[in-house]
């Protein structure tokens, strides 16, 4: 039977004008209800699922279930913003991007069928374009509840986000953005990409496996190097004490934001995509 976690992490409520941030993938679901004005989060609920869910179809008849239980969901909300996370994703520069023709941009690293929507991302720093596959049947589902809404893949914000976020460091910054059962390596400097990729793992040898790899091919010293953690990890994991076997420098994200300063569920480096 799959189990169902739920976290939830609350601020004052009060604000007449509120938006709703979701992010969905096969490992869970969350969502941050902020103020429209001053952009202050308010309300962040977190559902883990476990193990995964196995398809779009069995993930949204999970949404719906958290939608049709859920309160803080059923109000009405100025702007809302999905995001998709999932594997199913490629970056392509703009000298080769032809948004016409998409299919031929996944054929190699996503398996796809004819029956596959594909669309693309323009992303606002690099003068590039994230082509994805998104899940339909969740886009029709919240257009249904909600009318017109905006949506991105989870690549998309979290390259912009870590951009701007690194655009004054002097050195290459190696980040590692976490999720159960996949990881996002992402290598900058001076708000320039380096280097970008996901990779799907079941162990923690694969894990560690692939950000020696990156290490590898961009010839960058684990000695050395800093190695920043986002997302689903803690000190105390076998992935974290894996990597620190192999990689020196290790640190977590330094929050932008303090919502979850205080909380005994969230940890300050959790959740950036989304919250900050």
């Amino acid at each position: 039977m799959k189990q169902l976690q739920k976290k939830t992490k609350k601020t004052s409520a009060f604000a007449q004008y509120k938006n709703l941030s979701i992010q969905f993938s096969l490992d869970g679901f969350s969502f941050c209800i902020s103020n429209s004005e001053t952009k202050e989060p308010l309300i962040f609920s977190e559902y883990a699922f476990f193990p995964s869910i196995a398809s779009p179809e069995l993930l949204l008849e999970k949404i719906i279930r958290i939608f049709d239980t859920n309160k803080d969901l059923q109000q009405d909300f100025t702007k809302v913003f999905a995001i998709h996370q999932n594997s199913l994703a490629t970056l392509v520069p703009n000298k080769i991007f032809d948004r016409n023709n998409l299919v031929p941009y996944l054929k190699y690293t996503v398996k796809t069928l004819k029956t596959d929507f594909i669309t693309y991302d323009l992303h606002r720093i690099i003068a590039a374009n994230t082509v994805y596959i998104p899940y339909v049947n969740i886009n029709n589902y919240l257009f249904q509840n909600f009318g017109e809404f905006e949506y991105k893949h989870h690549s998309t914000v979290l390259i912009d986000k870590l951009l701007t976020y690194s655009e004054k460091d002097f050195e290459e910054q190696f980040f590692v953005h976490v999720s159960p059962n996949y990881l996002d390596v992402m290598v900058c400097k001076e708000g320039k990409l380096l280097f970008y990729n996901t990779f799907t793992y079941n162990t923690k040898e694969d894990f560690i496996y692939y950000i020696l790899f990156t290490a590898e091919q961009l010839q960058m010293d684990p000695n050395i190097f800093q190695l920043t953690f986002i997302g689903d990890i803690k000190k105390e994991s076998d992935l974290y004490s894996i990597t620190y076997t192999y990689v020196r420098n290790i640190h977590f994200m330094n929050p932008v934001n303090s919502f979850f300063a205080d909380s005994e569920d969230f940890s300050n480096h959790s959740n950036f995509i989304l919250i900050n």
